[in-house]
């Protein structure tokens, strides 16, 4: 869901004029076959072997989990993991996803088809486990594709509410216009819920944030209710692929 909840300054990434970051972002779907392969990717969740100490270059990650159906069920997807990197450039990326031994080789042991997405951050407001780790490094260009992620920690009592309205919103945005690729992921199931697309430009987006009465009427109940107790919404400009899995022509 593109639930963009405030404009306050004061989560805001700015880019310093003159001090252009050259922080990347990526993102890397694995999808697996077999029960044995499925359970081993499902128990990597919890031993991940890495940490932002162990990887040089890397300044923030995740792990995350998907949803079933088209992506945004309350049921997991057992055959679909993703990978989010925060990197301290490009370079730095590159290093260790091409590193036989780098701790992120786990990740390809039994999969079947996968894909990493490079972009670069636009834009960005609210937290992620306290802190914003998206810098400002491209200027925006409403002609360009777009990568968007939503993010949200529910609140134990609103997750009734929260719920009840994701469905509605899931449809509504299955084969929107402009839509290249869509994808509900989250690291703990039911509570903490992120969203990842890719737009053809930033007008379908807005079109289907903005104009969609099925999210214009989530967007209003999420500042009426306050689902969230912690939430980011940053944008991205994708600039390369890698990988096997068909479903990102966005050049």
């Amino acid at each position: 869901m593109l639930i963009p909840k405030n404009n306050s300054l004061s989560s805001f990434v700015l880019l310093k004029k003159g001090n252009m970051s050259k922080q990347i972002v990526t993102i890397s779907f694995y999808t697996y076959q077999g029960i044995k392969n499925k359970w081993k990717a499902f128990a990597r969740m919890g031993r991940f072997p890495i940490t932002q100490n162990n990887v040089q270059g890397l300044e923030f990650f995740k792990l995350l989990g998907s949803g079933g159906g088209n992506g945004f069920s309350i049921w997991p997807d057992f055959g679909t993991y993703a990978f989010l990197g925060v990197w301290k450039d490009e370079n730095a990326a590159k290093r260790v996803f091409k590193d036989p031994k780098s701790p992120l080789q786990s990740l390809h042991e039994g999969v079947k088809e996968w894909k990493t997405i490079y972009m670069q951050t636009f834009h960005s407001h609210g937290l992620w486990d306290g802190k914003n780790p998206f810098e400002m490094t491209k200027k925006y260009d409403e002609k360009l594709p777009l990568g968007v992620i939503t993010r949200g920690t529910v609140k134990l009592s609103k997750l009734h509410h929260f719920w009840r309205f994701v469905p509605i919103v899931s449809r509504s945005a299955h084969d929107k216009k402009g839509m290249i690729f869509s994808k509900g992921i989250g690291e703990v199931p039911i509570i903490q819920q992120a969203t990842f697309s890719i737009w053809k430009n930033s007008e379908y987006m807005m079109d289907y944030a903005y104009k969609s009465e099925f999210h214009k009427e989530v967007v209003k109940k999420t500042r009426e209710i306050g689902w969230y107790k912690e939430d980011l919404f940053a944008r991205f400009y994708p600039y390369k692929t890698e990988g096997t899995m068909k479903g990102f022509e966005f050049y």
